[in-house]
């Protein structure tokens, strides 16, 4: 029995070297592409602004049929679209109503401060025509 240490014999084939086999094991199946269908529904039905939704939802329902026929090319290629008009219309829909929101509210800010500069300057007029009253 050898007991030299390093054992030179278990490392004579180095699995680096080309001319060594391997073996590749795929584990798992390839991600299925997605339609994002449910999600362009709720684009289209909410706002829908510029019909980035409907285009959204067009390319959902052909991403649907691709997949469906069993070409997974063509349904990740349009899968993609509708994923970019979905961000898209999201987008829209997020920040219009937002930045609608925040006209109102300076809108109301504004008008309540021009009330009251207005009702002091009546204040002030109705002060000036006392003091004139009394002066006479």
């Amino acid at each position: 029995m050898d007991t030299s240490y390093p054992r030179e014999d278990i490392f004579t084939s180095h699995p680096n070297k080309p001319d060594s086999p391997h073996t590749a094991v795929n584990i798992g199946v390839p991600p299925v592409p997605r339609d994002h269908l449910l999600w362009s529904v709720c684009n289209t039905v909410y706002l829908n602004l510029f019909c980035l939704g409907f285009m959204a939802l067009v390319y959902s329902v052909k991403a649907r049929d691709q997949k469906v026929q069993g070409d997974e090319r063509a349904a990740r290629l349009y899968g993609r679209k509708a994923r970019c008009y979905n961000i898209l219309a999201t987008i829209w829909n997020v920040t219009l109503p937002a930045l609608l929101l925040a006209l109102f509210i300076t809108g109301i800010v504004h008008l309540s401060q021009v009330v009251n500069a207005s009702i002091g300057l009546f204040n002030l007029q109705s002060y000036m025509g006392s003091t004139e009253d009394e002066n006479k």
